[in-house]
C-alpha cells in the first residue's frame, strides 16, 4: 500500500486518477474495510423501523464487507440507541428479529441487557470476581439521525453527520421528508461485477449521460448540468429540459430561478440521496469483493402520481445502462497498458474530489 501513488493534486488540470491497482488488487479492497468504511457514516435505516418505545431492529452493517452485527433500539424512555448485537459472554447474536421487547436476552446462556445496552442479569455467575463491569454492557455505537434517517459510524471518526448533511438540508430541506413513505415494492437490488469505487466514479460525473443514457439525456439540460462540492460529498444538479417535470421550489430557494429535475447528492464514501419531484431514492453501495458490488435502491415516495415521470422515471433502465459500462471498465483496468487517466476539469470534479478523499483515507493507515 505504501508504494502506491495516491497523490491526487488539488489542481484538477494537473492531476491523474488513482492507479488501476486500487480497483483490481484484493489487498487494497481488504484495507478499505477499516480505512474507509469503518470510519465513515453508514446508512442504518429509517424512523419507522424503531418508531415506538420497545422497538428493536437488528441489522448487519455492510453485509459482505464489514459484516458488523448491530441492533437499533428505542428504550422505554423513548431514547434511540445503536448497540453491538453480540453478547458479551460468548459472542452469540443477541437480537435475532425485529419487533418490540422489554429487554434483550441472549438465548444461548440467558444473559440479559436493557434496551440501552446495560447488563442486567446472568445466571450461574455468583462467584465471578469483578462482575459485572462496564465490559459486560453491550457496546454503544455512534448513531446520528438526519430527519427520518439513521446513520452509524463504527469508530466515530470524521465530521459530525449534521455538518455533512448541511447542504442536503439547504437544498432539499423544504421537502416534507418525514411524510415520505417507504415503498418496498419499488425497491431494487443489483449485483454489479465491478469494484465499488468504479460504480461511484460513474455516478459522480454527468460526462457519460449523452453517450450512455439517451432517455435520461432527453429529460435533462446537459449544458446546465453541474457539480457542486461540499465537505463530505457533492451535489449534481439535474436541470430539466423545458417539457419535463421539475420541483416546485419555494420563494428564496437557492435554485429558485432554475427548473430542477433532480438533486443527486453523494455522501462519502458509498451513499447517494437522489431527490426527485416524486420523493427520494436512497442508493446504498455495498462492497462485496474487489470486483463485486451490491447496490440497493431504497425508495421513499412523497407524490406517487409523479413516479414514472421525468429524470426519476425509469431508474431501472438507467441502472442497467450504468452496469454495462462499469463492468466493461473493470475488465479494462486489468490491462497491462492502462494505469491512470486524466480528468475532464468541468465534468469530473466530483470524481477528482472522491479520489482525493480516498487518498486521505489511505494516508491514515
Amino acid at each position: 500500500m505504501a508504494d502506491w501513488n495516491f497523490d491526487i493534486p488539488d489542481d484538477i488540470t494537473e492531476s491523474w486518477t488513482i492507479p488501476s491497482a486500487f480497483y483490481t488488487d484484493p489487498a487494497a479492497y481488504e484495507a478499505s474495510k477499516e480505512l474507509i468504511f469503518a470510519r465513515t457514516w453508514q446508512w442504518a435505516g429509517w424512523h419507522e423501523q424503531v418508531k415506538v418505545p420497545g422497538a428493536v431492529h437488528p441489522l448487519t452493517l455492510l453485509e459482505g464487507c464489514l459484516d458488523e452485527p448491530l441492533v437499533l433500539t428505542r428504550d422505554r424512555d423513548d431514547q434511540l440507541h445503536c448497540l453491538s448485537n453480540v453478547c458479551t459472554h460468548r459472542g452469540n447474536i443477541v437480537c435475532e428479529g425485529a419487533g418490540t421487547a422489554n429487554t434483550l436476552r441472549c438465548r444461548y446462556h440467558g444473559r440479559r441487557f436493557g434496551l440501552d445496552g446495560k447488563f442486567q442479569y446472568m445466571p450461574e455467575f455468583d462467584d465471578v470476581k469483578g462482575f459485572p463491569c462496564d465490559r459486560d454492557d453491550l457496546p454503544q455505537v455512534p448513531l446520528q439521525t438526519y430527519r427520518n434517517f439513521h446513520f452509524v459510524n463504527l469508530t466515530g471518526h470524521g465530521p459530525n453527520l449534521n455538518e455533512v448533511m448541511a447542504e442536503v438540508e439547504r437544498r432539499c430541506g423544504f421537502l416534507p421528508m418525514e411524510q415520505f413513505v417507504h415503498a418496498p415494492e419499488f425497491g431494487r437490488e443489483y449485483m454489479v461485477n465491478a469494484h465499488w469505487a468504479l460504480y461511484v466514479d460513474n455516478y459522480l460525473e454527468g460526462f457519460h449521460i449523452p453517450y450512455i443514457h439517451p432517455a435520461l439525456n432527453a429529460t435533462l439540460d446537459y449544458g446546465a448540468y453541474d457539480t457542486e462540492l461540499f465537505e463530505g460529498g457533492n451535489l449534481q444538479l439535474g436541470v430539466a429540459s423545458d417539457s419535463e417535470h421539475s420541483f416546485d421550489l419555494p420563494a428564496g430557494h437557492p435554485d429558485e430561478a432554475q427548473k430542477i429535475a433532480a438533486y443527486y447528492f453523494w455522501i462519502y464514501p458509498n451513499l447517494m440521496l437522489n431527490f426527485y419531484p416524486w420523493g427520494l431514492s436512497v442508493n446504498v453501495i455495498r462492497p462485496i469483493a474487489h470486483n463485486r458490488t451490491k447496490v440497493n435502491f431504497i425508495p421513499f415516495v412523497w407524490k406517487p402520481e409523479l413516479r414514472g415521470e421525468g429524470a426519476g422515471g425509469d431508474l431501472d433502465r438507467v441502472e442497467r445502462e450504468d452496469e454495462v459500462v462499469v463492468e466493461l471498465v473493470q475488465k479494462g483496468l486489468k490491462s497491462r497498458f492502462y494505469d491512470q487517466g486524466r480528468y475532464a476539469p468541468r465534468r469530473e470534479r466530483g470524481v477528482h474530489q472522491f479520489h482525493q478523499m480516498i487518498a486521505r483515507s489511505y494516508a491514515t493507515q
